[in-house]
């Protein structure tokens, strides 16, 4: 397991927590580790997401910690590349995580799904 990763997550969570990104594109969200990092420590991310497959691993390593202090909600994806398209971002682009600022109402469900889920998997 990768530095940054806490916990393992199983494909299907994974992919729910594909399809809430997808679901919440009309939501704001910051993309990129310093983005990410910043969203944490104010404690404005209401969700975090980060790709296991980031090289450097160590690039992440401190989110997870912050998210703990903050009682932020956090899971991790397979796929950088992924993530990004899930997120609206151009073909070819990657990013290493994603900070769901606000929750749009049609992405609710799946919200509150995919944090129940993740919840049960950091126990």
């Amino acid at each position: 397991m990768s530095a940054h990763v806490s916990f393992d997550t199983p494909n299907d969570v994974a992919d729910k927590i594909y399809e809430m990104v997808q679901a919440n594109n009309n939501g704001r969200m910051k993309k990129g580790s310093n983005e990410v990092t910043k969203a944490a420590e104010r404690g404005t991310a209401k969700f975090i997401i980060m790709a296991e497959d980031v090289n450097p691993p160590e690039l992440l390593a401190h989110i997870p910690l912050i998210c703990a202090e903050k009682g932020i909600p956090f899971g991790y994806v397979p796929s950088q590349e992924f993530l990004a398209k899930e997120a609206g971002m151009p073909g070819g682009v990657k990013t290493a995580s994603l900070a769901l600022l606000e929750v749009s109402k049609g992405a609710k469900e799946k919200f509150d799904e995919v944090v129940e889920l993740v919840k049960g998997l950091s126990n």
